[in-house]
């Protein structure tokens, strides 16, 4: 029996209480419980930062010790009664208010929500993560589905050569800040999911983010075949088939899970295509309810849904053979949803035709989805290049996707010092308000006071840093001199750089050394000392990436610059933390447009660092040369390996010129008044702008809310506008091969055009579709469309279309097109189609 169930049974007093705040993962920014867990046991707390093992590890003296303590239990008490009123509490919602509240599910492969459940990669898991905690802020209704990996992600270690070695230690739900879902009569909840020839089982877990759940689904299960428990063994691990059952369990197996929690969200939220079978096991459930055929249940359902990519490049989608999907999905296809699975495979393909070509999950993810959004300005021009094969007819610009750009959640990533001084000078909550506000208290933030936060964030990361390295060494075989000698590395009075992400070579990670020699001397100088963290990942299978690595950690190892440079294993999200809090300028250098967004930059906001960037992602939208440092210029280069000498060059420039001469430029009271006047501009302007606060009001505005009363319409009465879409696109399949244009005349005017076409409907209405008069883009102008209107009196086959403009372009340059037109329709995401006037 292990020590939680033993003093639950002996009913130590005040246990349940501590069970409690230990599986509540809002400690991860909330940390007002930290000193519980270290009195417990405070080596095990400062390795794991995990209080649910703290707990479990405390044997039953210590507990009676700790919990007999008048004081402890008072505080205790507070903590409980707190969180409490904090779950129940019902003022105004920053969000603003709904007569008709709804429910969002948000589906996502990883989340990023606490070393202590190590269920994440990177950078998708930190996006998903931060919004469940934003949620969890503004007590937004939204509910995670993901999946729980025994062995999740590899773990990092080097050998003495500095090669990667990739580790899976083994996650024991037992150990993770996790419990069972159990039904109303204590059952443990068990999902049925059919794979070919067999029926898995999934284990339901769930975790608890402050005032949000996350549920995730466990393959684990002792009655499922032996191959199939492992399908959640690893995250991002396995072949092409793995990944499909996977994602099967995610879309199908998490809509189902909802199902039988009694959830009923209006909105799913795709994060990423990983999760989209969703949107056909959505509608197959709405099917079994009303008895509807697939094409309506489909087209309400859809009316939820939202699909957020983050690739930047089209070999990113996850693709998979026909014949695998025939196997798993060919019995699904014809006896759930009734479609066969010719009509499935047509969803994932941009031709759908071409019966050899692979199956694109993003592409049913669009087409399952009532909105698309990329996640910054950059990526979503980027996006609208990926998905037109899927408009091919389209101008790119009018490629439908959006852009809602990521945020990151600013109490996870902030330092206990930089937190203080943001609610000393802003109040509580200060970060559910808005960015005027923030802005303006920042601003008015003593010089000494922005200095003295830099200086003691740097100490601790030195102290971090040192102790982490020796213990690295100790574990790779180092002697104990070698050990002893980490502890002394870096120094908490020089400048600190900071790089690291995942080793891949579109992010370029070796660009800074490109000239050896040169950064030795940078870092070697003995009057402005500087210092460089790295660390990252490479994927096991990428052997450049992996070879970059121990590049740097041959680096790291030269006399010249030994102490200087550290090469730290095993980047997870409390190194990240403890990298973004006390370094002073970020560096990030990936090859334009192929980082989507970024979000370790917008970490550093919050403590007062500073970005030394490439002009992509989010940092085209942040950058001004007042809050820091930028690279490129803005346009695209490839892998052009002339251009990566041009940017590493432009690098050491601006460190040797700009960088370290403002950090080192100190007054008589040993201030660098110009360093901490950018480090107020980035703070008060971009950390607001910049916080998953932002982007979850984004999200609630722009899609959210939108998709919800969508969804209502087309499910209200019974799904009468439902039913009304589904007939309306069988009409326009029918009857399009049938339209063509006749005959067209334009008349020039003094200071104006008058354009007429007739259309010849092929058993349409005019109200069926639109024709529009449509100029691309020219050097000084923007695109332009002009609707053009019925000519009253249409014969049953064919209508006049007229329309009179400004004379601003010559005539020539306009070309007429139709299109599809429903008012409750998205368009052209539900219906592509258009036709050109030849």
């Amino acid at each position: 029996m292990s020590s939680r169930d033993d003093a639950a049974a002996r009913g130590v007093p005040g246990y349940a209480h501590l069970a409690e705040l230990a599986l509540d993962l809002s400690c991860t920014w909330h940390q007002e419980t930290d000193w519980i867990w270290r009195a417990l046991d405070r080596r095990l707390w400062e390795l794991t930062h995990n209080p649910w093992a703290v707990l479990q590890a405390a044997s039953l003296e210590r507990l009676r010790t700790f919990l007999s303590n008048a004081e402890n239990a008072q505080q205790l008490q507070a903590l409980i009664e707190a969180r409490h009123r904090q779950a129940t509490h019902h003022a105004a919602s920053p969000l603003g208010s709904d007569s008709d509240p709804f429910t969002i599910a948000y589906f996502s492969m990883e989340f990023m929500l606490s070393e202590a459940l190590p269920i994440y990669s990177g950078g998708l898991g930190n996006v998903a993560g931060d919004q469940l905690k934003a949620a969890s802020d503004f007590h937004l209704p939204v509910v995670g589905i993901g999946l729980l990996y025994q062995r999740g992600y590899f773990r990092q270690t080097l050998d003495a050569q500095g090669r990667q070695q990739a580790l899976y230690p083994y996650n024991d739900p037992g150990q993770l800040p996790i419990s069972p879902v159990r039904t109303a009569d204590g059952e443990w909840l068990r999902i049925e999911v059919s794979l070919p020839g067999y029926a898995i089982w999934l284990q339901v877990w769930e975790a608890r983010v402050g005032n949000t759940k996350l549920y995730l689904l466990d393959s684990n299960d002792i009655a499922n075949y032996p191959a199939y428990r492992g399908i959640t063994s690893e995250l991002y691990g396995g072949d092409e088939e793995m990944r499909l059952r996977q994602e099967m369990l995610l879309g199908i197996g998490g809509w189902q899970l909802l199902e039988r929690l009694g959830i009923t969200p209006q909105v799913c939220h795709l994060n990423e295509g990983h999760a989209a079978l969703v949107v056909l096991e959505r509608a197959r459930a709405r099917m079994e309810r009303t008895g509807e055929p697939f094409e309506v249940a489909f087209a309400i359902t859809r009316a939820g849904n939202l699909f957020t990519t983050h690739t930047a490049v089209e070999a990113g989608f996850d693709r998979f053979s026909p014949n695998l999907i025939v196997r798993y999905l060919e019995a699904y296809a014809e006896q759930r949803l009734g479609i066969g699975i010719e009509a499935l495979l047509a969803l994932g393909r941009s031709n759908p035709q071409d019966a050899g070509e692979r199956f694109n999950m993003a592409y049913l993810a669009c087409r399952g989805c009532h909105a698309v959004n990329a996640v910054s300005l950059l990526h979503e021009q980027v996006s609208r290049e990926i998905f037109r094969p899927l408009f091919a007819r389209w101008p790119t610009s009018e490629v439908p996707i959006g852009h809602v750009t990521n945020g990151v959640h600013m109490p996870t990533w902030a330092s206990p010092a930089a937190e203080a001084l943001w609610t000393h000078f802003c109040g509580q909550p200060h970060w559910l308000a808005g960015e005027g506000e923030l802005s303006s208290a920042m601003a008015k933030v003593p010089a000494a006071r922005l200095w003295q936060l830099r200086k003691t964030s740097s100490a601790q990361l030195v102290s971090y840093a040192r102790e982490l390295l020796a213990r690295q060494v100790a574990v790779s075989g180092g002697s104990a001199e070698l050990t002893e000698r980490a502890r002394h590395v870096l120094d908490p009075h020089a400048l600190t750089l900071g790089f690291a992400r995942r080793f891949a070579t579109y992010k370029r990670p070796n660009l800074l050394l490109h000239d050896p020699e040169r950064l030795a001397r940078l870092l070697a100088d003995p009057v402005r000392p500087v210092q460089l963290l790295v660390a990252g990942k490479a994927h096991p299978a990428d052997r450049e990436g992996q070879a970059m690595i121990q590049q740097w950690v041959a680096f790291s190892r030269r006399d010249d610059v030994r102490g200087r440079v550290i090469f730290l294993a095993d980047y997870d999200m409390r190194l990240t933390q403890e990298l973004v809090r006390g370094v002073d300028v970020w560096i990030n250098t990936p090859r334009r447009p192929w980082e989507a967004c970024g979000t370790s930059g917008m970490k550093i906001l919050v403590n007062g660092g500073l970005n030394l960037s490439e002009l992509d992602g989010w940092w085209v939208e942040a950058y001004r040369p007042e809050v820091g440092w930028a690279l490129g210029d803005e346009q695209e280069h490839g892998d052009d390996p002339g251009w990566d000498v041009t940017q590493a060059l432009a690098l050491y420039d601006l460190l040797e010129q700009a960088i370290v001469p403002t950090f080192f430029e100190r007054d008589e009271q040993g201030i660098p008044q110009a360093w901490v006047e950018r480090m107020r501009a980035s703070m008060s302007s971009l950390t607001p702008r910049f916080s998953v606060s932002r982007t979850l009001r984004d999200y609630y505005q722009r899609y959210y809310r939108p998709a919800a009363e969508a969804y209502r319409q087309r499910a209200a009465g019974a799904g009468e506008l439902g039913r009304e879409i589904a007939a309306w696109h069988h009409a326009i399949e029918q009857a399009w091969p049938a339209l063509r244009f006749g005959a067209s005349h334009v008349d020039t005017h003094a200071g104006g055009h008058r354009f007429q076409t007739w259309l010849h409907l092929g058993g349409l209405t005019p109200e069926d579709v639109r024709v529009e008069l449509y100029a691309d883009a020219g050097a000084d102008q923007p695109s332009a469309c002009h609707e053009m209107h019925a000519v009253p009196g249409a014969t049953p086959d064919a209508c006049e279309f007229v329309v009179e403009i400004e004379a601003n372009r010559p005539a020539e340059a306009y070309t007429i097109r139709v299109r599809p037109w429903h008012a409750a329709v998205a368009l052209p995401l539900e219906e592509p189609r258009v036709l050109w006037q030849r």
